[in-house]
């Protein structure tokens, strides 16, 4: 006769499961594609109006009223190159914070790696990423910032703002289901974040005011990010320091969110 007894502690991580089940994480991630343009009017057009009707107000207000643009940089393609790692992390923050309680059925009938449903949901964003990427190189040419070797260092920026992503929808897609408040935290915390880093303005123009206390807005995962693609687009000095410390603290929080996440999974059937 066997037992099945849940286990207790802190279970092991076992991100080979993953491997193995590879084909239902592409499924996922078609399935949560298929989802957001389904019955859309315009489609996937719409990955490609949300940055840039959002790089235009920006750079009305903030690079003409607010006067923020800096010496022979175009505030629209300084502003459109932390727009869309900005767009990839939030969008995966908010689809994989809330996919384990929008898959509630999925988590009730069949055994599967759940960490599969916050994955999906944050490689989901890839597309939107991919379509909008096209307007920012068209942009590029127009302004005369031609692509360089740089644009070898994107895959890798790209991944570290999935990962910033993953990392922090594991902790909150845990938390969204013992605690169904969370869901309304998400926007607000998406928000605060936003004018946190810099989207609308440089890190250089924080950091000259922070002074010695500089080193504390490095731990911004997504500073280290978006400074890494402006790099990308527009040239000057690499942010090594920024996007190690950006690196590490994302590996931080990953490694203790997908420790926290599989102690929880255990409970994800009985309280969602």
């Amino acid at each position: 006769m066997t037992i099945l007894r849940p286990q207790r502690g802190w279970a092991a991580l076992r991100l080979r499961d993953l491997w193995l089940y590879r084909e239902l994480v592409y499924f996922l991630t078609w399935r949560d594609v298929k989802v957001r343009y389904k019955q859309a009017f315009l489609g996937v057009t719409w990955a490609v109006i949300q940055p840039v009707v959002t790089m235009v107000i920006f750079t009305i207000i903030f690079g003409g009223i607010a006067n923020m643009a800096e010496d022979g940089t175009p505030y629209a393609l300084s502003s459109l190159a932390a727009i869309l790692p900005w767009t990839l992390f939030a969008n995966g923050l908010s689809k994989s914070s809330a996919s384990l309680v929008g898959s509630a059925n999925l988590l009730t009938k069949v055994y599967f790696p759940r960490l599969a449903i916050p994955l999906a949901a944050v490689v989901a964003g890839l597309v939107d990423f991919a379509v909008s990427f096209l307007i920012l190189v068209g942009m590029m040419v127009y302004f005369g910032y031609l692509p360089t070797v740089r644009m070898t260092a994107l895959p890798l920026l790209v991944l570290l703002a999935m990962l910033a992503a993953l990392a922090v929808g594991l902790w909150l897609s845990a938390l969204n289901v013992q605690y169904r408040d969370v869901q309304h935290m998400i926007p607000f915390l998406v928000t605060i974040w936003m004018y946190a880093s810099p989207v609308v303005y440089s890190s250089a123009y924080i950091l000259e005011r922070l002074g010695s206390w500089g080193f504390l807005y490095s731990l911004n995962p997504m500073a280290g990010v978006i400074d890494g693609f402006r790099w990308v687009v527009l040239g000057g000095d690499l942010p090594v320091r920024t996007l190690a410390v950006s690196s590490i603290v994302v590996f931080g929080i990953l490694v203790t969110g997908l420790f926290y996440f599989r102690r929880m999974e255990r409970t994800f059937a009985d309280m969602v």
